[in-house]
């Protein structure tokens, strides 16, 4: 972990390693990996890997409203970078979020 913020230290304008710290971070602190991936958001909107994994920690920590905002921008993103593989995964997570939101 020393090693990847140093990496962000270093060179806090590549998202990949803003990204990598937060998928370390996923390993034991949920909530510090949102804000790492908030950020990327929020300064590196076009850096697709982003969205799936932002809306999945909201998915997992029931902010399903905020999970479909984050689902439905990173679709529109991966459409628009013609990404068709991300695109799919993030459709089919989208469509589990929202038989899980009819569920409730």
């Amino acid at each position: 972990m020393k090693l990847l913020l140093d990496f962000l230290v270093q060179e806090p304008e590549d998202p990949f390693n803003r990204y990598a710290v937060a998928m370390e971070l996923m390993k034991s602190d949920k909530q510090r990996a949102v804000e790492h991936l908030e950020v990327l958001l929020s300064e590196h909107a076009k850096y697709l890997p982003t969205y799936y994994q932002l809306a999945q920690l909201y998915f997992d920590a029931d902010a399903l409203e905020e999970a479909e905002k984050v689902y439905l921008k990173g679709i529109e993103l991966a459409e628009s970078q013609k990404n068709q593989k991300i695109e799919a995964e993030l459709r089919g997570a989208y469509r589990m979020l929202l038989e899980d939101m009819e569920e409730y």
